[in-house]
Parts: structure tokens; sequence; C-alpha cells
């Protein structure tokens, strides 16, 4: 539950700025980003050390305040205290645009509960870079971010987001395998792209399925974040039909040539629920 704090706007009171910075190349940040880190009396670092390289590029001396996921509450108090006293108070992640993927919801739920003026720029982001040239761009896209870490709570994620569309992902490079090798043994090998060290050097495209992005990076000592574009399948007409008993339906699998390990599958997937009940109440062992 968020946090609520006593203070009340008034006419001096200041503002928060919402400040996207480079994801990669510092030539990428617009001139208002600069002129109001420039003029704002504090800048919210969500890592002052990588920021710091950014401000020590542009010559920008404006104090920098730390303020990221495990200091958020203790220090929400005094950034609103700031503001209140009407001071401007610019917002930086460590690159891109803050708020996605990013610490700082909490401190604007607070600003606009008490009338604080919220700004946000335009400017980098590594998701619409990695979409436009993925060549699964052009049209509708969900937007997730990162995945949850335990595979319980990825499958859940996984069931609920929309097929049809390309989904865009984000991953560090550790984990950028495991979620590849993980989206497969649930979607098949579906058309996927990943974007890695976008904007930089090194900038990389593997474009294909998922398959042929794990072959990609296999034996491979991958750096920099990822984003990762897939294809969840569109299930036919008859999936989204009500199948009644979950027996009922691993039976229609079988006669329709599955194996009774892929029905029992298939039918878990499509329910979200553990494979086990579904074996269960497939072979009768929940019955008396």
């Amino acid at each position: 539950m968020t946090q609520q704090f006593s203070f009340q706007a008034t006419e001096n009171t200041g503002m928060l700025y919402l400040v996207p910075t480079p994801i990669g190349n510092l030539e990428d940040i617009t001139f208002r980003a600069v002129r109001i880190l420039q003029e704002a009396e504090y800048i919210l670092a969500e890592d002052s050390r990588q920021t710091k390289k950014l401000t020590q590029h542009y010559q920008i001396d404006t104090p920098l305040e730390s303020y990221h996921e495990h200091n958020k509450r203790q220090k929400q108090e005094k950034i609103l205290q700031w503001l209140t006293e009407g001071r401007q108070v610019a917002m930086v992640s460590d690159a891109g645009t803050p708020l996605v993927s990013d610490p700082g919801d909490e401190l604007v739920q607070e600003c606009i509960a008490h009338g604080i003026p919220v700004v946000p720029l335009p400017g980098a982001s590594a998701l619409l870079p990695a979409l436009t040239a993925s060549g699964l761009g052009g049209g509708g896209f969900y937007f997730h971010g990162f995945l949850p870490r335990k595979k319980k709570d990825i499958r859940t994620v996984l069931h609920q987001l929309p097929s049809g569309v390309p989904i865009v992902l984000y991953e560090s490079p550790y984990r950028l395998l495991g979620t590849i090798h993980f989206l497969y043994e649930e979607w098949g090998d579906v058309p996927a792209v990943v974007a890695r060290e976008l904007t930089k050097k090194y900038e990389e495209f593997v474009r294909g399925t998922l398959l042929e992005a794990a072959a990609a990076f296999e034996d491979r000592d991958i750096k920099g974040e990822c984003v990762l574009i897939v294809e969840k399948p569109v299930s036919d007409e008859s999936e989204e039909e009500d199948h009644g008993p979950m027996e009922e339906e691993v039976r229609k699998y079988v006669e329709a040539g599955a194996s009774s390990k892929e029905a029992i599958k298939k039918t878990a997937q499509r329910r979200n629920v553990k494979k086990q009940e579904v074996y269960a109440a497939y072979h009768g062992l929940n019955k008396s």
C-alpha cells in the first residue's frame, strides 16, 4: 500500500521532472533534458555513480541525490518537502525513461495526490528502438518489461499476455538464454528478436525464431542489457471454447493425435493449472 504524507501544495510548489537519459550513446539526450538537469536544484538518481558520468560529460553541477528501490521510502518524505517548498527536482534512472521498468511510481503518485506538478520529458528508451528495427513492429504491441524470476510466476504472466502482437520484454544478459528456452517450452519455436547493446558500439540484432536466437547466443559471453521481442502463438478457435472437464479436454487432444503427455501439458497451459492436477483428473486419481 502506498504510504501517504501530510504535505499540501501551495502557490510556491515546485515541480518533479521525469528526465530520460541515454541508454548507451551519450549524444541521445535532448537539449531540453540537459537544460532541466542544469536548472534543477536536485537530481534524483537511481545510481549516482552512473548518472555522474552523464552530468560530467555535459558539465552539469546539480547535486545528485540517490533514490532507488531500496531507499525510496526513507527519501520520499524529504523529496516531497523540497517540492512543497518550491524546489525543482529532476528524476532520472540509470538509462532510458524513468518508470519504464524503473522505480519512481510511488513518488509520482504522491506528487499527484498532493497537487505537485509532474512534468514528463520525451526521450531515450530501449523499447521503441528495439521494436522499430526488429521487423515485427508497425502495428500494435504489448510491453511487459522484466519477467518474474520464478518459473511458476513466469508461467502465470505468460498465460495473461495477449496473443497475435509482438510482446516486448527486458532481460539481463545472465538470464537471456534461460528465458528463451523457457519461452520455447511454453510457446514453441515462435518468431523472436533479440536486441542487445542498443545505441552502443557493439549493437546487435538477432532476428528469427526462439531456437535460432538460442543458437546465436549459445557458448557466448553475453554482455549488455537485452530487449527480447516475441510473438505469443494465437490459440485456435477450438482451444478458446469451453472444453468442460479437464479429462475430456485431454482426450480431445489425444484423439487429435497428441500423446497423453503432450495433451496433459497443453491442457494445463490453457487452463493455467499444474500438470499434476490434469494428470490426476485424466487418470481418475481424484475419484473415491
